[in-house]
C-alpha cells in the first residue's frame, strides 16, 4: 500500500507516474532504509521539509545499487503527483538550491516541452555550485547552469531515461514559443560601435585595442632533422636574441668532440668486429661437432645391437653343429658294433 500510487494521479506521458523509473531501481528504493523510515506518509507539505535538508544531487551508486535521497524524493514525488504550482515554487526558490534542483527534475520527468523550456531556461542564469555523487560513490561539483543544460539535452540525467521532447527549433518554426534571447546579447550590442562615432575614433579605439591585446607567440620548435648548415647560416638572426658568438663557437667545438669520439667508437667496434667473428664461428663449429656427436650415437647403438645379434646368432649356430656332431658319432657307434658281431660269427 505505501508503493502505490495515489488515487488521484494523472496518468504522465501515457503510463503510471512511477513507471518512469526503471524497474530495476524502483525496486532499490522500496528496500532502501531512508525510504521506510523518512518518506513513509509525506504530503506535498512536508516535501517541503525533506528537500530542504539534502545536501547533493546524484542517482544511484555502488556495486549493489544504492539509490540517493535525492532519488528517493523524486520518486515520492512521483507517487504523490504535487500540483503544478507548488513545482514551480520549487524551481523559484533561490535560498535553498537543492530544492529548485529537485523540482527542475521533476518538472523535466513530467512536464511537457513547453512548460520545460519555459520554466527551466531562465535557470541558466543561476551559477551556483552543486555536489552530485556518481556511480562510484564520489562527489564532484557541478554549477547549476551544468545541471540545467543536461536536463533540456542530455537522455540520461541521475541514472534515470528522461523522456524525449521536442527541440526548440521546431517550437519556434511553429510560433509555439518565443526565440531564445541570450544574456550575451547585450554585450555584443555594447562593444559594437555606434552609428554616431566618427570613422577616425574607430580607427583609434581599435589601435588601441590590438595594441593590448597583441601577446608574443612563441615560436614553433625547429625540428632536428635539419642539416647544420642550414643552421649556421640562420645563426646572424639568432644573434639578434642576444646569444653572443662565443657560445656558438663552443656549440660547434662541443659537436666537433662528439663526432671524434663517435669515430673512435665506431674504430674500435671495427677492430672488434674479427675476434668477434672468429669466436662466433668456433661457437658455431663447436656446436655442429655436438650436433654431429649426437647423430653418431644412434648409429653407434644400432651397429652394437647389430654385433650383438650376430653373436647370439653364431653362439646359437655353434650348439647346433656340436648337437649335430655329437648325434653322428653315436650312430657311427651304433653301426660299427652289429658288424663286429657279424664278424665273429661268420667266424
Amino acid at each position: 500500500m505505501a508503493n502505490r500510487t495515489v488515487k488521484e494521479a494523472k496518468n504522465v506521458h501515457g503510463t503510471n507516474p512511477q513507471y518512469l523509473i526503471e524497474k530495476i531501481i524502483r525496486s532499490r528504493i522500496y528496500d532502501s532504509k531512508y525510504w521506510k523510515e523518512q518518506c513513509f506518509a509525506l504530503t506535498a507539505e512536508l516535501l517541503v521539509d525533506k528537500a530542504m535538508e539534502l545536501r547533493f544531487v546524484g542517482g544511484v551508486y555502488g556495486g549493489n545499487i544504492k539509490p540517493t535521497q535525492f532519488l528517493c524524493l523524486t520518486l515520492k514525488m512521483l507517487q504523490i503527483q504535487p500540483e503544478k504550482d507548488i513545482v514551480v515554487e520549487f524551481i523559484k526558490n533561490e535560498e535553498f538550491k537543492y530544492v529548485r534542483a529537485l523540482g527542475a527534475f521533476y518538472l523535466r520527468l513530467t512536464g511537457v516541452a513547453l512548460d520545460c523550456y519555459k520554466y527551466l531556461e531562465p535557470l541558466y542564469i543561476d551559477n551556483r555550485k552543486l555536489r552530485r555523487q556518481n556511480r562510484a560513490g564520489q562527489f564532484e561539483i557541478v554549477y547549476m547552469d551544468e545541471y540545467i543544460d543536461e536536463l533540456l539535452r542530455n537522455d540520461r540525467v541521475c541514472d534515470i531515461i528522461l523522456p524525449r521532447i521536442q527541440k526548440r527549433t521546431i517550437l519556434e518554426e511553429n510560433n509555439e514559443i518565443e526565440p531564445k534571447v541570450s544574456v550575451l546579447d547585450e554585450d555584443l550590442d555594447d562593444e559594437l560601435p555606434s552609428e554616431d562615432e566618427k570613422p577616425d575614433e574607430r580607427e583609434a579605439n581599435r589601435t588601441n585595442e590590438n595594441s593590448a591585446s597583441t601577446v608574443r607567440r612563441p615560436r614553433r620548435a625547429r625540428s632536428k632533422s635539419k642539416s647544420r648548415s642550414r643552421e649556421r647560416d640562420r645563426r646572424p638572426a639568432q644573434n639578434n636574441n642576444g646569444r653572443s658568438r662565443d657560445y656558438y663557437d663552443e656549440l660547434e667545438e662541443f659537436e666537433r668532440q662528439r663526432n671524434r669520439t663517435r669515430n673512435r667508437d665506431n674504430q674500435h667496434e671495427d677492430r672488434r668486429q674479427p675476434a668477434a667473428r672468429q669466436d662466433r664461428d668456433r661457437e658455431r663449429q663447436d656446436r655442429d661437432r655436438e650436433r654431429q656427436d649426437r647423430d653418431r650415437k644412434p648409429q653407434n647403438r644400432d651397429r652394437e645391437r647389430q654385433d650383438r645379434d650376430r653373436m647370439r646368432e653364431r653362439e646359437r649356430y655353434g650348439e647346433r653343429d656340436r648337437r649335430e656332431r655329437d648325434n653322428g658319432s653315436r650312430h657311427d657307434q651304433r653301426e660299427r658294433e652289429p658288424r663286429n658281431e657279424r664278424d665273429r660269427r661268420r667266424h
